[in-house]
């Protein structure tokens, strides 16, 4: 084993090594508890407030000082570890110790010096890699259970979403959908006709996702293990000879060895359409149980001495040929020089590598997406259970297991931070619970906290009741319409966050701290966040719960977001807490003055059927009476925009009493004929005797109406100019 102790000056809070169902500024475990552990398992109906392992690994920790600067410190080792947590905040200058200690690997860390809470998460998005830009269906809202029971149901949920006015983007087919647990396959007596079925939900402008697990069952007459036990492709037993064998979902199983290139190739190639018979363009992917997995063996995982003959931890051949993905690509490391080193001469053990299993899963199941496509120009979307550190180079991450409990969504906050921090940037949570049955209240409180969650996803298990949200009461199932509408109202705000993630590192879920590195009260807290910098979230997570109090950073008055009930600073005790009202039709969510925030807000079933849609600006002044934003826009399908440079980024002003949108970038190639349809101004301290703009491409001025709203909002009706334009729109006073 290696160790190596970090001491962190001046500092109090500590935050990252996900995954945990823990609080989000990590506990004092010396003398406590035992260390936290990371090393990915299938926990079944995890514990909460524990440092016992979950299902992903993501050994990267920051400090935030007392001082405002912050540091970070990645060990990069993907064997089983442990870190023990000790505070010394009674000293004249805190300190926070830190002890790091692996299984085996070798003394491979880098510190990240800051000094800003965005600098450091672009120095680890240096080191592991860039979010990937997701594609728009994504980002929107995902239904899932284990198991739709066939095509008819599958019809009829869909239809159900319609005939209700909700919307959807995505629906799930989990494990019984296989011929057998055969993945790759279809069970056609439930699923007769798949290509038809996923062209009829892609017709409304909706996906599909299949799982695909990676053991695969032992059967000589499965494609699948035929080919990986003939090209010698598995996982071996500790004499490196015979296939090492363990149960899963179909009973006995064998498993793919990911550490090698050339089965991550293999992997990706049965995404093609003619090996993945029945499936088509507009089907993607969700990787569970990939720990890996194994119901035989202790924790339920591959044993430590089971062996590999890969010996690469970098992109595969396939993946790094193509243009976009060098963006994304860290450098080598001695960790993973040693592994390659390795697998050129000899099998290494599983120990050594345990908790990259997953990761290199999700890469390979990522390049099949990518490879499946004639023209390799279709952006993926895969989600994986299990992750380490780079993970989010290829998809989304979600907690797992966690249960119809209000514990739980009150866990799923200080998780997500946690995920979010350490780079996980695509992250969420089951909405409702995987396991058990939410009552109609924990589906409309969890349902309003997965709307500004960055992965929103509503899941359960198969022996769970059905909730699709129009099977509760009327009044429950308009709480969630009205969520799921104030999701996709935002995604153009969430769209260009990703794009932020995507260039940047830095994640759509921020801690308050991280907007506001100098105020101290904000370090502990885990009960709510911002998306992005503008937007403060406070998720209600008890029972019959209709206010609360909100704690506000910043010196600049907030918003609140469906009344435009202002909160003003300075009335604010020392405490900076404020009670707020929390009616079971909405959560706390407040816009920061000095935003700009786009939002499309005309209802439709799909984000697919907004992308002609207007735009609304709701401008929340300043002190000073200005306010900025942006909005990033492309076709949220390609890869055009980073290879072609086939986008459009826009920067929204207010300031001197004139609305500007001016030109980050602006591509000829990629139209987008969308207008500005309305204007909302929060903060005004008069009404102006006119509102006027120059329309860019006719050269008329024209006087535009307007109108008080709420809480002396100004509204201004139909500017009608293009928002990928240069115009003003004046506000005379």
């Amino acid at each position: 084993s290696v160790g190596i102790d970090f001491t962190f000056h001046n500092t109090e809070n500590v935050y990252g090594i996900p995954e945990h169902a823990s609080s989000f500024s990590l506990k004092t475990t010396v003398g406590k508890t035992d260390p936290y552990r990371l090393y990915n398992l299938d926990v079944f109906e995890y514990e909460l407030d524990q440092t016992m392992a979950l299902y992903g690994s993501v050994p990267f920790m920051l400090a935030q000082r007392k001082d405002g600067k912050t540091v970070g410190l990645f060990f990069l080792n993907a064997s089983e570890m442990w870190i023990d947590i000790q505070h010394f905040s009674e000293l004249s200058i805190p300190k926070v110790e830190t002890h790091w200690f692996s299984e085996s690997g070798v003394l491979d860390f880098f510190v990240l010096t800051g000094p800003t809470p965005k600098d450091v998460m672009s120095q680890y998005a240096k080191l592991t890699g860039l979010p990937q830009l997701p594609p728009t269906f994504s980002i929107a809202y995902h239904q899932c259970r284990w198991n739709y029971r066939d095509q008819e149901d599958v019809a009829t949920v869909d239809s159900k979403f319609d005939e209700n006015d909700i919307p959807y983007d995505v629906i799930w087919l989990d494990i019984e959908h296989t011929d057998g647990k055969r993945y790759f396959t279809w069970d056609v007596t439930k699923f007769p006709d798949s290509t038809k079925m996923i062209d009829s939900i892609a017709a409304k402008g909706r996906k599909m996702v299949t799982i695909v697990d990676p053991h695969i069952k032992q059967d000589s007459h499965y494609r699948l293990y035929d080919s990986a036990s003939s090209g010698d492709l598995l996982v071996k037993n500790s004499d490196s000879n015979s296939e090492f064998q363990g149960s899963c979902w179909p009973g006995n199983s064998v498993y793919p060895d990911f550490s090698s290139p050339r089965v991550r190739q293999w992997w990706a190639d049965q995404f093609q359409l003619d090996k993945y018979r029945g499936s088509t363009l507009d089907l993607f992917t969700w990787n569970d149980m990939n720990e890996p997995s194994v119901f035989n063996f202790p924790e339920v995982t591959m044993p430590k001495d089971a062996r590999h003959n890969g010996g690469s931890c970098g992109s595969d051949l396939a993946l790094s040929s193509l243009p976009y993905s060098s963006r994304s690509t860290p450098p080598s490391s001695p960790f993973c020089k040693d592994l390659e080193a390795l697998g050129d001469k000899h099998p290494f053990e599983h120990r050594d590598v345990h908790n990259m299993y997953g990761f290199w899963l999700h890469q390979a199941t990522f390049t099949g997406l990518i490879l499946r496509d004639p023209n390799h120009n279709q952006r993926p979307f895969v989600l994986s259970r299990a992750f380490f550190a780079g993970s989010q180079r290829y998809g989304a991450i979600w907690t797992g297991d966690n249960g119809a409990e209000w514990s739980h969504l009150a866990a799923a906050q200080p998780m997500l931070l946690s995920l979010s921090v350490a780079g996980i940037s695509f992250c969420g949570a089951d909405v409702g619970g995987f396991f058990g049955n939410p009552d109609a209240e924990l589906m409309e409180r969890w349902y309003q906290a997965g709307a500004f969650h960055p992965f929103f996803r509503g899941h359960a298990h198969l022996d769970s009741k059905r909730r699709e949200p129009y099977l509760f009461p009327e009044k429950t199932t308009n709480i969630i319409r009205s969520a799921l509408r104030q999701r996709y109202s935002l995604l153009p705000l969430w769209y260009t966050l990703f794009h932020e993630a995507s260039v940047s590192g830095v994640s759509p879920m921020r801690p308050l701290w991280f907007e506001f590195p100098s105020e101290t009260k904000t370090f502990s807290i885990e009960d709510q966040f911002l998306v992005g910098s503008d937007l403060l979230v406070k998720p209600i997570t008890t029972s019959n719960t209709f206010s609360t109090n909100v704690y506000f950073p910043g010196s600049e008055k907030w918003f609140e977001l469906d009344t435009w009930t202002v909160v003003d600073p300075a009335s604010l005790p020392p405490s900076r807490y404020q009670k707020v009202d929390a009616p079971a039709e909405r959560i706390p969510v407040f816009q920061r003055g000095g935003s700009i925030v786009p939002r499309r807000e005309r209802p439709r079933r799909s984000s697919q059927a907004m992308i002609n849609d207007p735009f609304t600006l709701l401008v929340a002044l300043d002190s000073k009476a200005s306010a900025k934003g942006e909005l990033y826009l492309d076709d949220g399908v390609s890869f055009d925009a980073q290879t072609k440079k086939f986008f459009h980024q826009r920067l929204f002003s207010f300031s001197d009493g004139k609305l500007v949108s001016s030109t980050i970038h602006k591509s000829e190639e990629y139209k987008d004929l969308s207008q500005l349809e309305r204007i909302v101004v929060l903060g005004l301290t008069s009404r102006p005797s006119s509102v006027s703009v120059v329309d860019p491409r006719t050269g008329e001025t024209r006087v535009l109406e307007t109108q008080l709203g709420p809480n002396n909002s100004l509204i201004v009706k139909k500017p009608n100019v293009f928002v990928t334009d240069d115009w003003t729109i004046s506000f005379s006073f």
